[in-house]
């Protein structure tokens, strides 16, 4: 479903990036690890282009996303490969002057044409999934951080993407609304949705990931089942990373 294949990533000379090679089958939940700077949010906000990269392809179910495409041309094509990508945010980046509803159903409504009755029919569905019903028609201010990470799942869910990406979406919270955002997370892994995670919540990493990738300086240092790298890393900067959030 996935594909990144020697994937560079400079910003001035500081290379982010440096020749990273993934793939994610449909269905898989991969989850990427690593410390601050190590370059997990930019390989995910490369995958649907909010990063162009400087060399290498990326692909998303046999379209390559970075085709050497010009002007209008690219334009339109990164257009239709982002609506098969919801990507969630560590900042909510929720409409302010929009309600719950409008929220979701706007890009449903703009981009695939759908009626705004059965958007909003969708969108109550979504809304009974993230256990949000009963706020359709509030705000964004009027709601918890927690709540906010919701809605902004159930608007990427709203576009039906064949790929999730979550870019650290629980490091904004408070401690005790994370467990309702990885909740979430946790029915969408039981309905195999393909999905990408950066997170630094290790013990959720642990539980939901089919394939768990570290990384650091730019590069991907180890990889394996959960279980295999949690508990049987064989690199040495992996299991000094570990022995620091396992504290």
């Amino acid at each position: 479903m996935v594909k990144v294949i020697n994937v560079c990533k400079r910003f001035g000379p500081h290379e982010v990036l440096k020749g990273i090679s993934l793939e994610v089958r449909r269905g898989q939940i991969l989850v990427i690890i690593g410390p601050s700077g190590s370059g997990k949010s930019t390989l995910l906000r490369a995958i649907n282009h909010l990063e162009a990269v400087d060399d290498g392809e990326i692909w998303v179910d046999g379209v390559r996303v970075n085709r050497p495409l010009k002007g209008l041309k690219f334009e339109k094509h990164i257009n239709k490969i982002r609506q098969d990508l919801g990507m969630v945010f560590q900042q909510f980046n929720l409409f302010p002057h929009m309600t719950v509803m409008e929220n979701i159903t706007m890009a449903p409504m703009l981009l695939k044409k759908i009626p705004r009755k059965a958007a909003e029919e969708k969108a109550c569905g979504l809304l009974e999934k993230v256990d949000l019903m009963d706020k359709v028609n509030y705000y964004p201010a009027q709601l918890s951080g927690g709540q906010k990470q919701r809605v902004a799942i159930a608007r990427a869910l709203a576009m039906e993407p064949k790929v999730m990406l979550f870019d650290e979406v629980t490091s904004a919270l408070d401690p005790e609304l994370i467990g309702e955002v990885n909740k979430v997370m946790k029915k969408l892994a039981e309905e195999h949705m393909t999905m990408l995670i950066v997170t630094h919540e290790m013990r959720f990493a642990a539980e939901v990931a089919d394939h768990v990738i570290f990384m650091a300086d730019g590069v991907i240092v180890e990889e394996g089942p959960p279980r295999q790298l949690f508990f049987n890393s064989s690199h040495e900067r992996t299991q000094r990373f570990l022995a620091e959030v396992f504290k």
